[in-house]
């Protein structure tokens, strides 16, 4: 992978859709090249999130609670909720380089970052008609612990990852999620005994190449 050093914001709990907001602001700023390219580390509070794909028999049991918000990424339903460690990336993209290319590298930055954890990690390739393997897994347990959707706007990316670190998993099993009904979705706390998004977060912007050095900027209040 090429060196692509991004510029950090970190926040903790942000509402799903003020930071669908914010992340509009932010893609529109690096269209024009006022802002550098851009990962925003965050959490938000329980929510599913349905792709453009996504079947109404997917959808969560309403009598749980929990919001179901529309998103324009690629992908279909996924689950945010406290303990999880979102990552929403603003890239432009070089003209050679499409999402597809751009996702592949995120795969292969979390799977760098889960090793450097202690947990080893793949990324998976798609059989030819089956539901698309975007993501990372466990290499030994086989499990989904990365869940990733991004599209890209005027060559500029948005969306990103989310990584499962000391969350409660009992939410995955409520909705059908990323379109595979047998998916054992797994966490670093599960997989490992302890994890805390402390933790977590600095070794994740390193292999992102992410600083506040890097033309940063303060929390999203």
């Amino acid at each position: 992978m090429r060196a692509r050093p991004l510029s950090l914001i970190q926040d903790d709990l942000v509402d799903y859709d003020k930071a669908m907001e914010r992340m509009v602001e932010l893609v529109g700023q690096r269209q024009r090249d006022e802002r550098p390219d851009t990962l925003w580390l965050l959490s938000h509070p329980s929510v599913y999130t349905v792709g453009r794909r996504t079947p109404v028999e997917h959808l969560p049991d309403p009598s749980h609670g929990i919001p179901v918000a529309e998103t324009g990424r690629g992908g279909q339903l996924t689950y945010h909720g406290p303990g999880q460690l979102v990552g929403y990336l603003i890239v432009k993209l070089e003209e050679s380089e499409g999402i597809v290319d751009y996702v592949r590298e995120v795969e292969l930055r979390l799977v760098d970052a889960l090793g450097a954890l202690g947990l080893p990690a793949e990324r998976r390739d798609t059989p030819p008609g089956s539901e698309l393997l975007t993501g990372v897994w466990t290499a030994e347990t086989g499990r989904k612990i990365v869940s990733i959707g991004m599209r890209q706007s005027r060559g500029v990316t948005s969306h990103g990852f989310a990584l499962n670190v000391d969350g409660n998993l009992e939410p995955w099993q409520w909705a059908v999620a990323c379109g595979m009904p047998d998916v054992d979705m797994t966490s670093l706390k599960r997989e490992l005994g302890a994890a805390t998004l402390d933790q977590v977060r600095p070794v994740v912007a390193t292999a992102f190449e992410a600083s506040y050095g890097y033309g940063g900027a303060p929390p999203y209040p």
